[in-house]
């Protein structure tokens, strides 16, 4: 059976991908690791760090072969090794150095081009010369900051913006709902925007005072989006169901009360597909499972 397109997945996030392919009617024909391998043209996948759109696959009766014909394609690949870990480390020795350097935020993603590839078999290669994610294997390193951020939640935010390729700045208005302890504010206030942290439970004393941050002790569920200014961005990390807070998004997109929104979409138990999908069908959304997300999907829809 032909490859036609091949899926990342996140470790311990398989049987996630699994189940959203088999909803969307998009076969597995076998699994490589961590890549599910499809015969079926590509499509989006959430729970996929990144997919490989045009996959071939190509006989490599040496390590030489095998680094030649990647070369023959293109400049730029990245290799993901499920098995023959020797093998692979010997071909990728042949090929012209990809460097995975942690970004400095907001440091933009890379823009050169990159492949991927992976031995199935010693003398079998998977070689895709173009995917979806200009990361190496889909995952984004950072410089981290462990002195600033009252928790590590920051990384999320940083990633968020970083795959989306926007960030606010000085003069937006922005309000992060559920901010304590004030991770996301802090990114937020970092960038120089007025940030309006949303929440019951008490900020972190640093981020409440850092310079354009207001809070207010406020249920997030609790505002009314038609009574409120619009804003420039909507932030969400708050903690609740995924059916609540998608009543919460579609009411701040009918009142227009935001222009940009940004929210975690936090499973509890098993993971609602459904839900996933009814944020992915709002118009000009887009879903994806970050390398720095849990058992959770990020929801953005950019104005």
């Amino acid at each position: 059976m032909t490859i036609a397109s091949a899926y990342l997945a996140a470790e311990g996030f398989e049987a996630e991908l699994a189940e959203e392919l088999r909803r969307a009617r998009r076969r597995v024909a076998a699994w490589h690791g961590r890549l599910a391998l499809s015969p079926d043209p590509p499509g989006p996948a959430a729970w996929a760090l990144e997919c490989w759109t045009a996959p071939v696959e190509i006989a490599v009766p040496s390590v030489k072969a095998g680094a030649d014909a990647l070369r023959a394609i293109q400049r730029n690949w990245a290799g993901y090794a499920a098995e023959h870990h020797r093998r692979s480390a010997l071909i990728t020795e042949r090929l012209p150095p990809v460097k995975a350097r942690p970004l400095v935020f907001p440091e933009p993603a890379p823009t050169g081009h990159l492949g991927a590839w992976t031995l199935l078999a010693p003398d079998r290669m998977l070689a895709s010369p173009t995917k979806t994610s200009p990361f190496v294997n889909g995952e984004v390193a950072f410089v981290e900051d462990r002195e600033g951020p009252p928790s590590r939640a920051y990384l999320k935010l940083w990633e968020a913006l970083t795959r989306l390729g926007r960030y606010p700045g000085p003069g937006d208005r922005c309000l992060d709902l559920g901010a304590a302890p004030g991770g996301w504010t802090w990114v937020l206030a970092k960038l120089g925007a007025e940030v309006a942290a949303v929440d019951k439970a008490a900020m972190d004393p640093a981020v409440a005072a850092m310079r354009g941050v207001t809070v207010r002790a406020e249920s997030a569920f609790g505002l009314d989006p038609r009574a409120e200014p619009k804003v420039d961005w909507l932030f969400s990390d708050v903690i609740c169901y995924p059916a609540r807070l998608l009543a919460l998004v579609r009411r701040w997109i009918e009142a227009d009360a935001a222009r940009n929104l940004v929210c975690t979409i936090k499973f509890q138990g098993e993971t609602d597909h459904e839900a996933a999908e009814a944020f992915a069908a709002i118009p000009g959304a887009v879903v994806f499972h970050s390398a720095h997300n849990k058992h959770e999907l990020t929801f953005a829809r950019l104005g």
